[in-house]
């Protein structure tokens, strides 16, 4: 059983982060591109139906967004590259 209302996947970058969530309730779909801003990032958040959870790939941005994310009641998780499922053809 889900607790978050809101799932959210982060692609994180140096300069963007490419922001995609689904509501699990209405299925509505919503993308942005944003800053890689903790204070942009958590704004864009707080406009989404909660509870939210994200998801991001580890990378050589690090975990100051995960830190700035859970010290915000966030549910996050920073995943390993290599163990992400990838359509056939991906990766």
């Amino acid at each position: 059983m889900f607790t978050e209302r809101t799932s959210v996947g982060l692609d994180v970058h140096a300069r963007s982060v490419a922001a995609a969530a689904i509501d699990g309730v209405t299925g509505e779909l919503v993308q942005a591109r944003l800053t890689p801003a903790d204070e942009h990032i958590r704004s864009w958040l707080r406009q989404l139906p909660g509870p939210v959870a994200v998801v991001y790939e580890a990378g050589p941005t690090g975990f100051g967004l995960y830190r700035a994310l859970t010290s915000a009641g966030v549910r996050c998780k920073v995943v390993a590259p290599s163990k992400l499922q990838r359509p056939s053809g991906i990766g």
